[in-house]
């Protein structure tokens, strides 16, 4: 493992140098090489699923697992889709001209080595991969035991396109064993050859790596995801927002998990939103007010409002006007992703301004927590901190950045 890492660095130094026509015709080959691959990507993938499904895994499990030759096609558009961006790297962000003539750049840079950790889709191996490469980042995976076979499959059919264009396969690395002491290892850092860690998994996985992580960490642990509906809002777009917020995708971390209601709007908006909601499939857990519009809704706990739950479940409450739905988020949220519902531009303001988390949405579905929505053309996850990348990260959030000073002689007197 510490070898790895060493190499890893090397080729990150290689990678900071390459130019960009060189970094996206290396993300063609990779593509191309993924599609030609596909015979041998389905049959490792049958070799995990039928290990899953003698371990008595099911359901959404295995759907995450299962690999298709269509998604296998998704897979090689989603690394063609990241080729076509704009390069982050060298791009100068701010530029300015001092009194005594120094000129100053703000250039993007590369981060260097990132490890991304991750548990059952195997498609995350390509996902990552080109985003890190397209950053002019060296990257080392490390994906679940239960997809160990298909992850490494995409790998050699990524790295494969890599040494067809010329670049190092050291670039990109995958562990191969299902040593646990490996994510250890990675999270210790390889000797200081680790610059980032990214998990992508679920609490369990997130939680040790906040926990145990020598390196900087990119992630969030929960999507305790909130949409208001405020006084000002119209019902017909309110029911459309909360049903795509809720019940699109309930187990993506952009899924909403809490439906708060104005109090003044109570008596208009809350019935019909309740009995939508059960109505496609949806449990809805409520304080008393909300119990009392619908004999289906279940009495919420203190804990429902702090729960992700990422299934067909949603906790809803009515509240004090916009003060309360801010003071709600702030005590139960996590920061993820919120929404308000409002024909009030002032209140929609208000909300985005005093929301403290990583996306904030004014009339639309919190199902828009995606790097692909936000044009970024995928995402290695979604991060909740305050240093560095924050929402989406994409290849831009990615890289780091220098100055450059452009001088005639001047000394500092």
């Amino acid at each position: 493992m510490a070898d790895m890492g060493r190499r890893a660095r090397a080729a990150s130094r290689t990678l900071a140098l390459t130019s960009s026509l060189a970094k996206t015709l290396a993300l063609a080959d990779a593509a191309a090489a993924i599609r030609a691959a596909a015979d041998d990507i389905l049959a490792a993938n049958a070799v995990d699923l039928a290990k899953a499904k003698a371990d008595g895994m099911t359901g959404s499990f295995l759907d995450r697992l299962t690999l298709t030759p269509a998604r296998i096609v998704a897979m090689a558009e989603g690394v063609e889709q990241v080729a076509a961006m704009d390069d982050p790297v060298g791009r100068v962000t701010e530029s300015w001209t001092r009194p005594n003539g120094l000129k100053i750049e703000r250039v993007r840079t590369p981060l260097g080595v990132i490890g991304v950790i991750y548990e059952s889709r195997p498609n995350v191996t390509a996902d990552a991969a080109a985003l890190c490469l397209r950053a002019g980042n060296a990257v080392i995976l490390r994906g679940g035991s239960d997809s160990i076979a298909s992850s490494g499959a995409i790998h050699r059919a990524f790295v494969s396109g890599l040494k067809a264009a010329g670049l190092p396969e050291d670039a990109v690395q995958f562990v191969a064993v299902a040593d646990r002491a490996a994510v250890g290892l990675m999270l210790a850092g390889l000797d200081n050859n680790v610059d980032v860690i990214v998990p992508r998994g679920g609490k369990s996985l997130v939680a040790r790596v906040q926990s145990d992580a020598r390196v900087p960490v990119f992630a969030h642990l929960d999507g305790i995801n909130h949409v208001y509906v405020d006084k000002a809002a119209d019902l017909d777009m309110a029911k459309t927002v909360v049903l795509n917020a809720k019940m699109r995708r309930t187990g993506v971390c952009g899924a909403a998990e809490t439906l708060l209601v104005d109090q003044a709007v109570a008596a208009t908006h809350l019935k019909p939103l309740v009995e939508m909601l059960i109505d496609a499939g949806c449990e809805v857990r409520g304080d008393e007010a909300v119990q009392a519009v619908d004999t289906r809704v279940k009495p919420a706990t203190a804990l429902d409002w702090d729960t992700e739950y990422l299934d067909a479940i949603i906790a809803a409450k009515v509240v004090d006007g916009l003060a309360g739905a801010v003071a709600h988020i702030e005590a139960h949220g996590s920061h993820h992703t919120d929404s308000i519902v409002t024909e009030d531009a002032a209140a929609a303001e208000r909300f985005l301004a005093e929301v403290d988390s990583a996306i904030v949405l004014h009339n639309a579905s919190t199902q828009f927590a995606d790097g692909g929505e936000f044009g970024f053309g995928g995402e290695i996850g979604i991060a909740t901190g305050r240093m560095h990348a924050r929402g989406p990260v994409g290849a831009e959030q990615l890289t780091s950045f220098k100055y450059r000073i452009h001088g005639s002689g001047q000394t500092r007197p």
